[in-house]
């Protein structure tokens, strides 16, 4: 029997590599939702292709043109992101796989798991933004809630089996992206193209320049308190420019766990669409240990990528303050990326944006949804004051 997927994210970077992994078995696993927001013309080539049963593009217009081009094929087309609630929770999906970017992911996620269907998790926007409600929500309908992320993956995969009393701490390893070793100096005068080569992952835009600014580590460390339950005192990040160790567990007898393989992001993609099976990977799945040489770990600069601790704080200040984080660090990326404001001026306008804000501890979604468009907001004003 098939196991019908949602994706959310269809055509970027993790949707893609997800459908490439439905293709290698298209006997067990069924593409029956798929959505987008603009890129329609690799959207009707996925339908095409998988011949899903519900597909939504985020523009409305956009989503109007592209029902007009596949009319005539079994498929239903809708314009509009309050209509991924209706792709989620379709009664032909078991798992959900979370590939959009950013803060959009929230409700269809929170839809799939009150509708009972199983989350493979690729978007770290959601915990990070609300992951206490995300959680208590898969604690309440009883949801598997599984990882995408390579590093929570790693982590999930070296706990099977152990208890979670007898872990002493969790090791995120980081890249440290293109920018490991430089000066604040030679921050100054990075652009949107160097930024954008990442060393080691094939990643979406907003990923890649969190990855360069660490601020992609930092959600990470979000995500993993709410995901296993461990205290930011007992998460550690180190930076692993080999990434072939994709995080660690240590263990309160001294014992460490390293989940090892290639930088490539089907690997834990399968593993969540798989879970508890694992089955035959690809080609250029196999790691080869004769070929690696030497694995190294170094301590991240603290003072160069002040993301990362801005990221702890956030998270041990807890309440709205990780939605904030979340929300003006989107803003600021997305600035960065258009050539607005300066590489630095992306972690210096979320701390400023934080700085100011008033947080509200155990906020419900409303709360959540309010500093969101209060932290975008406030982002704004800024940038345009960076830009004046």
């Amino acid at each position: 029997m098939s196991k019908g997927i949602a994706v959310l994210g269809s055509t970027g970077s993790i949707g893609r590599q997800t459908l490439e992994v439905c293709k290698a078995y298209p006997e067990q696993l069924k593409p029956v939702a798929l959505t987008a927001m603009r890129n329609i013309e690799l959207l009707e080539e996925q339908i095409r292709e998988y011949k899903p049963q519900v597909v939504v593009v985020g523009d409305k217009d956009l989503g109007k043109l592209l029902k007009e081009r596949v009319a005539g094929l079994p498929v239903s087309v809708y314009g509009g992101n309050e209509y991924l609630v209706e792709a989620v929770t379709h009664p032909h999906v078991h798992t959900v796989v979370t590939a959009v970017s950013g803060a959009v992911g929230l409700l269809p996620t929170l839809a799939a798991i009150r509708a009972g269907k199983t989350i493979a998790l690729a978007n770290k926007e959601t915990l990070v933004a609300a992951g206490e409600l995300v959680m208590e929500a898969v604690a309440t309908h009883n949801t598997p809630l599984l990882p995408v992320d390579s590093e929570h993956s790693a982590l999930f995969q070296c706990m099977e089996g152990n208890r979670r009393e007898d872990i002493h701490k969790l090791i995120l390893t980081a890249s440290g992206g293109p920018f490991r070793g430089w000066t604040i100096e030679q921050l100054q005068e990075v652009s949107p193209q160097q930024a954008l080569k990442h060393p080691r992952w094939n990643m979406g835009a907003k990923i890649t320049i969190d990855s360069a600014t660490l601020m992609n580590k930092g959600l990470e460390v979000i995500e993993a308190k709410h995901l296993f339950g461990i205290d930011y005192d007992h998460i550690e990040v180190v930076v692993h420019p080999q990434s072939i160790v994709h995080s660690m567990v240590k263990y309160k007898d001294g014992s460490i766990l390293a989940q090892m393989g290639t930088a490539d992001m089907r690997l834990p993609i399968q593993y969540a669409l798989t879970w508890p099976e694992r089955w035959e990977g690809g080609p250029n799945s196999q790691l080869d240990l004769l070929q690696l040489g030497s694995l190294t770990f170094e301590t991240p600069d603290w003072e160069v990528f002040p993301a990362l601790s801005l990221a702890y704080h956030a998270g041990r200040t807890g309440g709205t303050m990780p939605t904030v984080l979340n929300g003006a660090n989107e803003e600021a990326v997305h600035a960065f990326l258009q050539g607005r404001i300066r590489f630095p001026a992306i972690v210096e306008i979320v701390a400023k944006v934080m700085e100011k804000h008033k947080v509200i501890q155990k906020p419900d979604l409303e709360a959540i949804l309010a500093a969101d468009r209060e932290s975008r907001k406030k982002a704004s004003e800024w940038i345009a004051r960076y830009i004046s």
